[in-house]
């Protein structure tokens, strides 16, 4: 049982400010359009780099999530550099996880991160400008088009779309990592040896080159990774560490790196990967060695997570109920999406490959793009059997366009 207490005292500490961070997310997804984050990222020189990096410090986009994002906005005109800066700075924090961020490991921890990704994404921007020679991008049509989701709303159909957005489509978006994330930390807090990282943790550049390692090929989303952290630092090693672990685990995975190299060039691909472990390590050397430590202190978290005893604060642990049910609601409307294009394709339909999805809100993106072509009459796609099933009197051609402007790539089934 013990593993069960963990699991609930961490999720306690975080719930209440992951559902405010989701609030806030939904709210700015449905008042501020994306042809506003559009126009500003789509410059060049250094303050588009400065833009694209702090208009995507509070975005709520994974990893996967910002891929085809930040795709859509190079075959839009934007720079390499813009676009670079942009995807080192997005994942790595948003309001959700700046948020869940400062329940679990403090005010200090809070502010630093969307600093240290700041800074690394203007570098790396910078850096990719004066490596690649920017070509000239030609706009691509489907782009142009003002999506369904930017229709003209009225005020209560924007609050509608906020906590639709906030509260089902991020949460379905993230959820299963914050869950992965939620166990893992557990795991560490219960079943690890609290001397066993303690070589590691009076050593922190070796225990940062470690972290890098284990993280850069694996994907987790920048909430999920915060659990993980602070179970990490409880066992001993130094919050520098568990900073790289935060930078580099929601940034870079082999996956985006892939997709990069296709887009934009191995070289750029390259120093994208590059700014972030060096932004990474040097954040976690000015925590460690310059920063005073009582900043990072986390003992009372420690203590709560780690007791034996059940505790059950009430309104944590309403919004711990509150969170577990969206969560269980969302995997249950996955599971009924999923088996409706199973079984409900007809002739009348077209069914569309997709490639790139990785996860909800990957879905959620190649669905509206294909929505907003002109003929389609209705849309459902699959992200399991990354298919599409489309009906109407649209043009595959036009389909398959829409999906390649939101960053995907399509093909007749």
């Amino acid at each position: 049982m013990e593993i069960v207490y963990s699991l609930v005292s961490i999720l306690n500490e975080m719930s209440p400010y992951i559902l405010l961070g989701f609030l806030i997310a939904g709210i700015m997804h449905a008042f501020i359009p994306q042809r506003v984050f559009a126009r500003h990222l789509a410059g060049r020189g250094w303050k588009s780099v400065v833009k694209s990096a702090a208009i995507g410090v509070p975005l709520p986009l994974c990893s996967c999530g910002v891929l085809p994002t930040a795709i859509g906005m190079r075959r839009n005109g934007a720079s390499k550099a813009s676009t670079t800066s942009f995807l080192i700075a997005t994942p790595q924090t948003g309001m959700d996880s700046i948020a869940a961020t400062w329940s679990l490991l403090g005010p200090a921890f809070a502010i630093i991160r969307p600093i240290a990704a700041l800074v690394t994404a203007f570098f790396g921007g910078v850096a990719v400008g004066k490596a690649e020679a920017d070509e000239p991008m030609a706009r691509a049509e489907a782009c142009s088009a003002v999506p369904a989701s930017e229709v003209k709303k009225s005020f209560v159909e924007k609050i509608i779309a906020a906590l639709r957005y906030g509260f089902i489509e991020l949460v379905g978006s993230i959820g299963s990592w914050l869950i992965v994330g939620l166990i893992i930390a557990a795991l560490i807090t219960v079943y690890v040896p609290a001397d066993a990282l303690a070589s590691l943790g009076s050593r922190p550049l070796l225990a940062m080159i470690v972290v890098l390692l284990v993280a850069i090929p694996m994907y987790v989303c920048a909430t999920g990774s915060i659990p993980i952290a602070m179970s990490l630092m409880i066992k001993g090693l130094s919050p520098g560490t568990a900073l790289v672990l935060l930078m580099a685990g929601p940034a870079a995975n082999f996956a985006s790196f892939a997709l990069i190299s296709r887009e934009m060039g191995r070289k750029s691909a390259l120093i994208y990967l590059t700014s972030i472990i060096i932004g990474a390590v040097g954040f976690g050397l000015l925590i460690d060695y310059v920063l005073p430590a009582y900043w990072f202190d986390r003992s009372a978290t420690a203590a709560a997570c780690c007791h034996s005893e059940m505790t059950w604060p009430l309104f944590p642990t309403i919004c711990s109920a509150i969170l577990v049910s969206l969560l269980g609601y969302t995997f249950i409307q996955h599971r009924k999406s999923h088996y409706h294009h199973k079984f409900q394709t007809t002739d009348m339909t077209v069914t569309y490959n997709i490639e790139g999805m990785n996860c909800n809100h990957c879905r959620a993106t190649v669905e509206k793009a294909i929505a907003s072509t002109p003929g389609v009459d209705s849309v459902s796609v699959d992200l399991d059997s990354a298919k599409a099933v489309v009906s109407g009197t649209a043009l595959p051609d036009s389909v398959m366009a829409s999906v390649h402007a939101a960053g995907f790539s399509a093909s007749l089934a």
